[in-house]
């Protein structure tokens, strides 16, 4: 045992002078756009959030938070089971076609996370005759799941049509062929080109899946996710998602499918037949906030707008950002010295009470060392001044 621990201790240490190693930051608050921290000195720091997934502001909303109380009295704590044996509530199912009715397919499934739903849906659809054709820059929950799987497998370039089609090109002798792509890419921010792709698969005979965890709820013009943005709302065959961000930021995650993709994955998926089911309390959260996200245009209008401020107040004062729409919007810091650049920014941005993280290699490409800045609704347009003057404060 001795042995196994200090190899262990030896390995964790080359996390730590590689400078990778991560610390979590406690929070002593509710998740929101203003939040406090605990600092080493075990006080607490009044900190701008602007790394979380609460893209709506919905993590705290009081009707959200009231739907999850009221969830508890009505249906408990727990299910303290799997849905097929006695853990399916008629919230569960109602929330299943709430989601289905949203996203623009027959129906859905839940599942304890969107990593549990890609990692459940691969086996049971794809075998050995099969193949799985997969963007490079995909999640890990993605990737997971196709290692899970026996199919083919094969890898494009991200959001490289020409290699796509080269793919497609090598993968004509299998039975069943899927394009998996993400809808939003966390790290860019970037939209996958997802009519390119689905002229591609149509071309080919392939189906088309996307994780569009970024992007439900607040993407498209009735937030409904990057195939509505990119028009091809009925031309997708399978979409995977989250509770988990903008849905409430709960736990949860869902695929969403024709009938046949879902009722085989209720008989077969792994990761729905042996864990317990979603908590009553986060399934009436959720659904609040889904109906949040639905009925109302006002935060999704806040959440662009406030992009958009934040974009050209950082262009006008000189910083590199990757183009786009989305509210991830990467601050560059390229080359050697960036990655020590970026988290020495983050440092002193924290200390201005500015809650921002740095990510550099591997977890971003060598070189490509960044601040991720994620934007919310919940943020005023003061807010989002703060954080460029401290952006600014912190690069001077």
């Amino acid at each position: 045992m001795y042995a196994v621990k200090d190899a262990l201790a030896g390995e964790l240490q080359e996390i730590r002078d590689a400078g990778l190693f991560k610390v979590e930051r406690e929070l002593t608050s509710p998740q929101s756009s203003h939040i406090t921290t605990r600092t080493k000195d075990d006080l607490r720091a009044e900190a701008l959030n602007f790394c979380a997934n609460n893209y709506l502001g919905l993590a705290d909303h009081p009707d959200v938070v009231a739907a999850a109380h009221t969830a508890l009295d009505e249906w408990g704590f727990g299910m303290a089971s799997v849905r097929f044996i006695c853990g399916t509530q008629s919230q569960h199912t109602d929330l299943e076609r709430a989601i289905a009715d949203f996203v623009g397919t027959q129906d859905a499934i839940l599942f304890p996370s969107c990593f549990d739903a890609n990692g459940g849906i691969f086996e049971v659809l794809f075998g050995p005759e099969d193949a799985i054709i997969s963007d490079e820059l995909n999640h890990a929950s993605i990737i997971d799941g196709v290692r899970l799987s026996k199919a083919q497998r094969f890898r494009y370039k991200n959001r490289d049509m020409a290699d796509l089609r080269a793919q497609l090109e090598a993968s004509t002798d299998a039975r069943r062929t899927v394009i998996v792509t993400d809808g939003a890419f966390s790290m860019d921010g970037y939209l996958a080109p997802l009519k390119e792709i689905c002229d591609l698969a149509d071309e080919f005979g392939a189906m088309v899946m996307v994780d569009d965890s970024h992007a439900t709820g607040f993407i498209g013009e009735g937030g409904r996710g990057s195939h509505e943005a990119c028009g091809v709302l009925d031309r997708i065959d399978i979409v995977t998602g989250t509770l988990g961000k903008a849905l409430g930021g709960g736990s949860g995650g869902f695929v969403a499918a024709h009938q046949e993709i879902v009722d085989l994955l209720k008989q077969r998926a792994r990761p729905y037949l042996f864990s317990n089911a979603v908590a009553p309390s986060v399934v009436a959260g959720s659904a609040k906030a889904l109906e949040i996200a639905r009925d109302s245009h006002e935060p999704r209008a806040q959440l662009r707008a406030n992009a958009e401020l934040f974009r050209s107040l950082m262009t006008e004062a000189g910083f590199d950002l990757l183009p786009g729409e989305h509210p991830i919007v990467p601050v560059m810091f390229p080359g050697e010295d960036g990655a020590r650049k970026a988290s020495e920014i983050a440092d002193v941005m924290l200390d201005q009470g500015v809650y921002v993280i740095a990510f550099s290699y591997p977890v971003v490409p060598r070189g490509q060392a960044r601040i991720r800045v994620q934007l919310s609704a919940a943020h005023s347009a003061d807010d989002v001044r703060t954080c460029v003057a401290a952006f600014v404060t912190a690069r001077d």
